[in-house]
């Protein structure tokens, strides 16, 4: 039979594996079979392993390669570099049998003529034979030469690329996974390059790739060429698309973050192919896909999951590079290969990592913190290398710092407890082997280099998360292991709490029936981190700040008196600001500089607080699709909101906050009523724009059924109406009031959510932050419950729903047990006892159906 030594994209599939290797083979198949669906791919041709089997015939080089193998220990970092420097230089120097030579020109020439170009430019990309297979990740391991023109440029990038089959860290793969060198073939893809120099590229994952999440696609994009992404230069802008209302029609886009794009490659002149140059900060203020092309991405990579799925009769999760051409102003795929990590994962056993110490006590020992990479806990001595010369000086077990890595660290990121890098985002190198290796990794740390010693101990936590955080000395933690199979499932609904977006899908895994309380707090304060009036008033801000440093009332450090900030405001903003505060002085220049820096890429700073809102929202509501999430509107308290950058502007200072202006009390008030709005625009942004209806709203602190009236209304002003969509309106039952006039209540609500915490300070007369008085502090106690007997009976009477969100049936079993037996519909816990209480609820449930027997 004729050897095929070189063949056109669209006469291979993925059957043709040995032949042209995982990537060329996957982009055939997806030209055969995806085109016709609108997916743009690249043409171009493969040299096939054929060829580089007959080169290294050609060249005798065979028993020379084994020969420098001979007696490798690929731990011994400078003699496996030695060795494969040699064989490089050795493959280098050989040269093509003329019949390759002659047809690699013939097809370069055919594939110019496609394009209407003398000498077309093209990427020349090497494919391992063993290449991404489902069971191994050879993914950078060999060399990619970008933006060759010419038909001895291509001839002389081929030759590299065979040759970049023995790159050290190729050789210490195939050692460690026991592949024979020469069962692993190369075959060369020479495609047409996407002028993405003058557009975007990144890649795309069409899972999580941190939790493992099935419901989402993952984009990062960055401006130019895509190397910069892969080796962790840069860190890219980062989108989530939820599949499921992307499929029913939906925007379905629940996050979007602006990476730090302030440089891109393009193509350089002369001999040098590619360069690196700055990034102007208009754009870096700019997201570099617009949201109709992460939209169109996004369905792209569900159909290219659904074709690899179908065909390989069982999910398969792709990783998939892009590409945009900026001057055809059109999107490219042009890589696509099965996630590795976990497509291989056994999901019946969830192993979750968790800190013993407390937060408040471990919170000091903090000292370098980035983005988190998987999701465990390892712990061991830092040894900071800045290069690849200091590699033998690392020991297995150790914590591996450094700015950056590429593929040549493998062989001692093997031997890693973990990896902190200064540099790279969720895609870069350090990201995607320490997910393979299952160790956590703390990358674009920006420091770490600077303030980690070599030989301190560190804890390294990928657990609390989407920021990793290195702790000075050891954190004691535990793993537990849960067994997701045979789990008894009670009648009553058993939910979670859920404040964290970061930890939403991870905890999606626990077996659930949805989110029964979904704090907002946590979003304004971690991720908004500024007042919402001070959003809605920058601008008057900004203008008042300019006249009181014309004034000469600013200080050299930027503050000013409150009374100036009172005498010099206008109308609206004046009739916002707080009273009673004269002698206050404000830091109104830091404040200035701290929205401008952290709305950075927002015109309207307003819409920074709805967008940032919403997709925190829309990630749990997506964690937990189509179970309900019933997110609670901000119930922050006047010295809380005091602590939001700009809150010393528009916050009282009361005497008992606790008991003051907060929750439903606040949404109708005058002042704070376009503050509300921003919420009400944001749960309109995830029901309507991005279909996640499963979303209800709940409102806290309603002391009055008057109140509750008054409020609906306000939501009604702001478009966010009961019942429109299926939307649902709780109220939280946190008052003895609520108790009381449960039945008035019913009127105008969906259902109750008992809040135990407050209900029992307020029941008891106390405050439950007093020392003082804490030992009286207990949801068990006799009046508690007796009002929650009481409410859950009326809820009933008037068929409204009743849950619980509270501390109690978390820290009590006994209590748990209590609810059942009252009846109530759903209990909601903190996911940490999410198990144990649906074992209590299973057995209470059991011993009242005896009972009844």
């Amino acid at each position: 039979m004729a050897k095929r030594y070189l063949v056109w994209l669209d006469e291979v599939s993925i059957e043709d594996i040995p032949l042209v290797g995982g990537k060329n083979a996957s982009l055939g198949e997806m030209i055969k079979n995806l085109s016709q669906l609108g997916i743009n791919i690249p043409y171009g041709f493969v040299v096939t392993s054929e060829a580089y089997y007959e080169f290294v015939r050609y060249n005798q080089l065979e028993e020379e390669i084994k020969s420098i193998l001979k007696g490798l220990n690929t731990s011994n970092v400078e003699d496996l570099a030695r060795r494969g420097h040699q064989i490089r230089e050795l493959i280098r120097g050989g040269e093509f049998p003329k019949e390759v030579e002659d047809l690699i020109k013939e097809y370069y020439s055919k594939l110019s003529e496609r394009y209407r170009s003398f000498a077309v430019d093209v990427a020349v990309r090497s494919s391992a034979t063993a290449e991404d297979l489902p069971h191994a990740s050879f993914a950078g391991q060999q060399e990619t030469y970008l933006n060759v023109v010419g038909a001895e440029n291509v001839l002389t990038a081929i030759k590299n690329g065979f040759a970049s089959l023995f790159t050290d860290r190729a050789i210490s793969y195939r050692e460690s996974f026991g592949f024979d060198h020469f069962k692993v073939g190369i075959a060369m893809g020479v495609q047409k390059m996407v002028r993405s120099d003058m557009g975007a590229s990144g890649v795309m994952f069409t899972l999580d790739t941190e939790s493992g999440f099935k419901d989402v696609v993952v984009i990062n994009a960055a401006y130019g060429l895509g190397e910069l992404i892969v080796q962790g230069a840069i860190t890219p802008d980062e989108y989530m698309v939820f599949k499921p209302t992307l499929q029913a029609g939906y925007s379905a886009i629940i996050e979007k973050k602006l990476g730090r794009k302030d440089r891109k490659m393009v193509y350089g002149v002369g001999g040098e192919r590619t360069k690196i140059v700055n990034v102007p900060i208009s754009d870096q203020k700019q997201f570099a896909l617009t949201d109709d092309e992460i939209l169109k991405l996004a369905k792209w990579g569900v159909l290219i999951e659904e074709h690899y799925s179908k065909k390989n009769g069982r999910w398969t999760p792709m990783d998939i590079e892009w590409a945009k051409d900026g001057i055809l102003n059109e999107l490219f795929i042009v890589q696509a290969r099965p996630e590795t990590v976990h497509s291989r994962k056994e999901e019946r056993v969830l192993k979750v990592y968790k800190f013993t110490e407390p937060v408040e006590s471990r919170e000091k020992k903090r000292i370098v913190y980035g983005i988190a990479v998987g999701d465990k806990i390892a712990t061991g001595r830092v040894r900071v290398i800045h290069d690849l010369k200091d590699a033998g000086k690392f020991q297995e077990g150790e914590v591996l710092v450094t700015d950056i890595t590429d593929p040549d660290w493998e062989p001692i990121m093997k031997k890693a407890s973990a990896i902190i890098t200064n540099r790279g985002g969720r895609t870069a190198h350090a990201a995607i082997v320490a997910r393979e290796l299952g160790i956590p990794a703390v990358v674009g740390t920006h420091k770490a280099t600077e303030i980690l010693k070599s030989g301190m101990q560190v804890t390294v936590s990928c657990a609390e998360g989407e920021v990793g955080y290195v702790y000075e000395g050891y954190i004691p933690y535990e793993v537990e292991e849960i067994n997701l199979e045979n789990l008894p499932r009670p009648k009553t609904k058993i939910m979670m709490n859920v404040g964290n977006p970061e930890s939403a899908f991870k905890y999606s895994f626990i077996p659930n029936d949805g989110v029964g309380l979904a704090r907002e707090e946590f979003i304004i304060a971690n991720y908004i981190k500024i007042h919402p009036l001070a959003l809605l008033h920058y601008q008057e801000l900004k203008e008042l700040l300019t006249i009181l440093e014309k004034e000469k009332l600013i200080d050299e450090r930027g503050y000013c008196l409150m009374s100036s900030i009172q005498n010099y405001a206008k109308s609206p903003l004046l009739e916002k600001l707080a009273k009673g505060k004269d002698r206050k002085p404000i830091p109104l220049k830091r404040i200035i500089e701290d929205i401008e820096n952290l709305t950075f890429g927002y015109e309207d700073k307003a819409q920074y607080f709805v967008k940032k809102l919403s997709y925190g929202i829309a990630k749990i509501s997506a964690a937990f699709y189509p179970n309900p999430v019933i997110v609670r509107f901000s119930d922050f308290k006047s010295n809380e909101y005091r602590g939001l950058i700009g809150g010393e502007l528009f916050e009282p200072e009361e005497e008992n906050p606790m008991l003051g202006w907060r929750g439903a009390s606040r949404y109708y008030s005058d002042t704070y009523k376009e503050a509300f709005g921003l919420e009400c625009q944001a749960i309109l942004r995830v029901r309507n724009k991005m279909g996640l209806t499963n979303t209800k709203v709940m409102i806290p602190f309603c002391r009055t059924p008057e109140e509750g009236q008054r409020v609906l209304k306000v939501m009604e002003e702001f478009k966010l109406r009961r019942g429109d969509n299926g939307l649902e309106v709780y109220v939280m039952a946190e008052l003895p009031s609520n108790v009381l006039l449960a039945d008035e209540f019913a009127e105008i609500f969906d259902g109750f959510s008992i809040g135990s915490n407050d209900l029992t300070q307020l029941t008891l007369g106390l405050d439950r932050d007093s020392a003082l008085v804490a030992h009286l502090y207990d949801e068990r106690n006799e009046a508690v419950k007796r009002l929650i007997s009481q409410l859950i009976k009326v809820a009933k009477e008037k068929g409204k729903k009743v849950g619980i969100c509270g501390q109690g049936p978390s820290d009590f079993p006994e209590f748990a047990a209590f609810l059942v037996h009252e009846g109530i519909d759903s209990i909601s816990l903190n996911p940490d006892s999410v198990l144990k209480t649906m074992l209590v609820v299973t057995k209470a449930e059991e011993k009242m159906k005896g009972a009844i027997v």
